[in-house]
């Protein structure tokens, strides 16, 4: 037994409620991890209504903060936006047009999906897969 253990000290309780909230913690934080961690290269399929395209997204998380770039047949643009739980929203230019994507992020955090914009002259859905890129 170790010299500075002192059971008598220690109720039973105590012990139990300290593991568990330990447990409680480790298993959030791991769930949080998990959830959010959108870094690396996107691969997503956008369907515009008949109209589409498969752009690769490269993404940087830093907290909520997203950053990257867009690479797709409107050639390339640097990505803003914010990630939530697990609600991502980003945005980019091209050719003075506002782009704007939002949706959901699953929980393994290795496929998202949603809804997008090109500047109010088309919209549709989208869904992207975590990958390599292409």
């Amino acid at each position: 037994m170790l010299a500075f253990f002192q059971p008598h000290l220690v109720s039973c309780g105590t012990v139990k409620k300290q593991a568990l909230t330990l447990a409680t913690l480790l298993l959030l934080s791991l769930a949080a991890y998990a959830a959010s961690n959108v870094s690396g290269t996107w691969n997503a399929k956008v369907d515009l209504g008949g109209q589409g395209g498969t752009p690769t997204f490269v993404l940087k998380q830093d907290g909520e903060k997203i950053t990257g770039t867009y690479t797709g047949a409107l050639g390339d643009a640097d990505i803003t936006g914010t990630l939530k739980d697990n609600k991502i929203s980003f945005d980019f230019n091209v050719q003075d047009n506002k782009i704007h994507y939002e949706g959901t992020v699953n929980s393994a955090g290795d496929q998202m999906e949603g809804t997008c914009d090109y500047g109010g002259q088309a919209s549709g859905t989208f869904k992207a897969t975590k990958g390599a890129k292409k």
